[in-house]
């Protein structure tokens, strides 16, 4: 590994010195190199590929096949980010399930780090992964694996009962051994307490500015997704003269604090 390359190490020490961590997802190499080079800290493959790229009505249908390949797109040319890898949906069902899935898109994929949703639920199964030395990215709040359960996209732990859930889920996970935690859809001041309570970085999504870092996903910051974008998000691509200076203008803005600003900001 390239004595620069992002860890999670780097990430748990930038959140020590009060620096935004950046992140976008990616899906192909020569996204990579222009994230790369435009100062991105972490990269997401996410299953969200599964409406971007493959027009899914969600990320349910995406397999595990398709996100090993896309892992792979991407960890082959990165010189220095962290890759992180979203398991699809039902692949860690069980903790066994989740290792030989950490396996693929580790091994084969090149990850560097693996995302699962959910949270006491899969508590047992981040212990045993980071028992086996897969560090492990945990998402609370809105789960997109779970619209159907839940009944569609909707903002998480709106009142006292699920965000004290989401508060204890968080702190189990951490203590189970998640190196990173997503936060998507919460308010921005659940946000805000929990990135200030844990130790490890706090990545937001539509959970104010409160957070240890931001992540978009990248169709919808460069306003290429068709239809009505999540009103958390912003299209960098106005006043920018070239995709470059969009994903730099995201990085600058997540770097200042200036993004998300109270317009991305809904509770």
């Amino acid at each position: 590994m390239p004595a620069d390359r992002t860890t999670s190490a780097t990430l748990a020490a930038m959140k020590q010195r009060g620096e935004r961590i950046a992140c976008l997802t990616c899906y192909d190499a020569a996204f990579c190199r222009v994230l790369e080079t435009a100062g991105v800290d972490l990269l997401l493959v996410g299953d969200s590929l599964g409406m971007v790229l493959q027009g899914q009505p969600s990320t349910v249908p995406v397999t595990l096949d398709q996100m090993v390949y896309h892992t792979r797109c991407v960890s082959r040319v990165s010189e220095r980010v962290l890759v992180v890898a979203d398991m699809p949906f039902m692949t860690y069902a069980t903790p066994e399930r989740a290792l030989a899935t950490a396996e693929r898109l580790m091994g084969e994929g090149g990850a560097t780090m693996v995302k699962l949703e959910g949270g006491a639920s899969v508590v047992e199964t981040v212990r045993q992964l980071t028992r086996f030395g897969a560090p492990v990215c945990a998402h609370l709040g809105l789960l997109p694996q779970s619209v159907h359960q839940i009944g569609g996209y909707r903002y998480q732990g709106k009142d006292v009962a699920g965000a004290s859930a989401i508060r204890a889920d968080a702190h189990a996970l951490q203590d189970a051994g998640a190196s990173m935690l997503v936060l998507e859809c919460v308010p921005a001041e659940l946000a805000a307490t929990l990135a200030a309570e844990l130790a490890i970085p706090v990545i937001g999504i539509g959970a104010g500015n409160g957070c240890d870092g931001q992540v978009l996903v990248l169709h919808d910051m460069l306003g290429l997704t068709p239809g009505r974008t999540p009103r958390f998000s912003r299209n960098f691509m106005n006043g920018s003269g070239s995709i470059a200076d969009a994903i730099g203008g995201y990085v600058a803005a997540v770097r200042s604090g200036t993004f998300p600003g109270p317009e991305q900001t809904l509770f």
